[in-house]
């Protein structure tokens, strides 16, 4: 056939499809793609402040209610720490901070990187899967500044003194921009931690001018170096613009993205604006609380209006449990208990310091107003990201991940391979969870409420604490001396899980210490009598003649 004859015939087909299809609607559809993902993490919000998970709470959250209607709530979900730093590392590495150099406590806003470039994250694994990744807020996992005076900044300390030494004038590196992120907008430790600078994609935005500090109940922050463009009652605002920007700017494009929203609250300093001061009727906490709630609304809004929202999935949670600088006596006062009817709060290995709210809206894959109540870990994020985009983890990679994708369908529980979670206490206490039971490893709190480390006499107290959270949710009968095979299997549990250098399966991995069991124990803080445990545990033979009704 010549070309003209097939131009023609080739005219004549085409006039022929248009003339049929001319009374309808043609719709070009995009091919389908993995979700967009959005993480937004608070910090210190308490399990009982969202009305979804305590109906008794005095804090209105219609915002995050709707979003917990509009999902799932996990009403067992923990964070792998009782504070923010090694919370913040499971989250992106899939990998209890434990496992890092920091055994206890928390990063400054001085600290340096925590999390080596050459571990992979949850940012660098969706990177390589064609997303374009977003970080914004409170960092709290260290970068590296710019030194103009290296010996006069040593130790992880709080002195104003030390920030005479940084130039910050100059790039900073080791930034989130080395773990995965295209972008990265925020500042390095808790809004209570100096420097107040805002650093954008390794660069201070805006020069050094004046000092500030607050000493006030509730919106105290600590002395230190400020930037022009930093003023702290409109960090949160700010965090939640530059977050709804990025959504605009990368929705509907040809790949998806993933946007990591690190809330530097209501952690202190307590700071509601003045069209939120009195709101709640309780006290400035409950205010800045119900203001996070409205923001999280306009950043839904967002989603909505960008026309992503079936396809996108949206997670809500918090790196730990509340602090009591909400000032608990005046809450519960009021009727408001921040915690829900958990024992403890922040930094304790208690309940009340790592049981989170979680919720998940992805219209696409989850169906409105369910529940789990199967226990969680937010270092599952990553292998539940790995899975959204069908990756195979290696062997050092996400350790202690595991993948929450069975648990957003119907055929849920089975398919979730989680068997036992870790919880760490800011002290570096340690408790292992299975099932119902839970064997803290401390007599105390490893934390700051009764008993206390340091500060209360726990010398009358059991050495190590036991409890039936199905029956005793809030930790108030010890079973440690009741259930010796439960003691031994759980410890059992724990020690292989620290000597493995994982909780998942593969191939053991190595932790960041060196030497036998009793250095191990020594340096994880966790087994302060690991001693007393091995010469009182049953015997070998007697843990493997455990009958599965002892842990079921």
């Amino acid at each position: 056939m010549n070309t003209i004859l097939f131009q023609k015939y080739a005219a004549f087909f085409i006039a022929v499809i248009f003339l049929s299809c001319k009374d309808q609607k043609i719709e070009f559809v995009k091919e389908q793609q993995g979700p967009n993902i959005i993480y937004i993490l608070a910090d210190d919000l308490g399990y009982g402040d969202v009305n979804a998970f305590n109906e008794h709470g005095k804090i209105k959250t219609p915002y995050l209610d709707q979003l917990a209607k509009e999902g799932m709530i996990f009403t067992d979900a923990h964070s792998p720490s009782a504070v923010c730093t090694p919370t913040r590392y499971g989250i992106i590495t899939g990998r209890y901070s434990w496992r890092s150099e920091l055994k206890s406590g928390v990063l400054t806003g001085k600290s340096k990187a925590l999390i080596p470039p050459d571990r992979t994250t949850v940012a660098s694994l969706l990177k390589k899967s064609g997303y374009t990744t977003g970080f914004i807020g409170k960092w709290h996992l260290g970068w590296n500044w710019s030194l103009k005076d290296k010996a006069n900044f040593d130790g992880e300390g709080w002195n104003f003194e030390d920030f005479n030494a940084v130039d910050f004038t100059q790039p900073v590196t080791q930034t989130p921009n080395d773990l995965g992120f295209d972008y990265a907008y925020g500042h390095s430790g808790s809004l209570d931690m100096a420097p107040y600078v805002y650093v954008l994609n390794g660069k201070v935005t805006a020069p050094v001018t004046h000092v500030t500090e607050n000493t006030q109940k509730y919106s105290w922050w600590r002395k230190g170096p400020t930037a022009a463009d930093f003023i702290h009652e409109e960090v949160t605002p700010n965090f939640f613009a530059k977050a709804n920007q990025f959504i605009r700017e990368y929705a509907n494009k040809e790949n998806p993205f993933f946007m990591y929203l690190a809330l530097p609250s209501p952690h202190t300093p307590i700071l509601p604006l003045k069209e939120w001061q009195g709101k709640s009727k309780l006290n400035p906490y409950g205010d800045f609380v119900m203001m996070i709630d409205h923001y999280v609304g306009t950043l839904l809004n967002t989603i909505e209006s960008n026309g992503i929202a079936a396809n996108t999935m949206v997670i809500f949670t918090s790196d730990n449990g509340c602090s009591p600088e909400a000032d608990y006596e005046l809450l519960a006062s009021k009727g408001h208990h921040p915690n829900g009817n958990f024992r403890g709060h922040k930094a304790d290995i208690f309940e009340g310091g790592h049981r989170v709210p979680f919720i998940v809206k992805w219209p696409n894959k989850i169906k409105k107003g369910t529940r789990s109540d199967v226990t969680i870990s937010l270092t599952d994020f990553m292998a539940t990201c790995a899975d959204i985009v069908n990756v195979a983890l290696n062997d050092d990679e996400a350790e202690d991940s595991f993948t929450l994708l069975p648990l957003f369908s119907d055929d849920a529980q089975t398919s979730y391979l989680r068997k036992a979670t870790i919880h760490h206490s800011i002290d570096g206490s340690f408790a292992i969870r299975k099932n119902q039971y839970k064997l803290i490893f401390t007599p105390g709190s490893g934390g700051w409420s009764f008993p206390a480390p340091g500060k209360d006499d726990m010398t009358q107290l059991p050495k190590f604490q036991l409890y039936d959270l199905y029956k005793d949710p809030s930790e108030q009968l010890n079973l440690y001396f009741k259930f010796p095979k439960i003691v031994a299997e759980l410890t059992s549990e724990m020690e292989a899980i620290i000597r493995n250098g994982r909780s998942t399966s593969g191939q053991n991995q190595t932790n960041a210490f060196e030497g036998d069991d009793t250095k191990v124990w020594k340096q994880l803080g966790a087994f302060a009598a690991h001693n007393r445990i091995v010469k009182n545990r049953l015997q070998p033979k007697e843990a493997s003649e455990l009958k599965t009704n002892d842990m079921n």
